[in-house]
């Protein structure tokens, strides 16, 4: 009977030790963001964060260019159009020959 209870008892707390584990993830130390409180509030009250070449509105492109680019997107090219490639495939093991039945 008592090989009974103490089996219960062995279950029960590795039963509850489970659980404590999660527990343990916790830890109560600094981590490689701390110290950084001052650049943070040095950002935070920054007028103009961004940089100053955002503000240029005139980007420089060509328009003919990008519609040829858009319209060869679209359409698909013709299979005459595709390159022939010189690819050779080997297969099997040189000069030896097997004859098909």
């Amino acid at each position: 009977m008592s090989r009974n209870k103490l089996l219960i008892v062995l279950l029960g707390s590795s039963l509850l030790a489970g659980c404590a584990a999660d527990y343990l993830n916790n830890y109560d130390t600094m981590t490689l963001a701390s110290g950084d409180s001052q650049k943070a509030n040095e950002l935070l009250q920054t007028v103009d964060p961004y940089n100053p070449a955002s503000n240029n509105t005139k980007i420089e492109g060509d328009g003919a260019r990008s519609v040829g680019v858009v319209q060869k997107y679209k359409i698909p090219p013709t299979p005459s159009s595709a390159p022939a490639t010189n690819m050779t495939v080997n297969v099997g093991q040189a000069g030896a020959s097997t004859p098909l039945n």
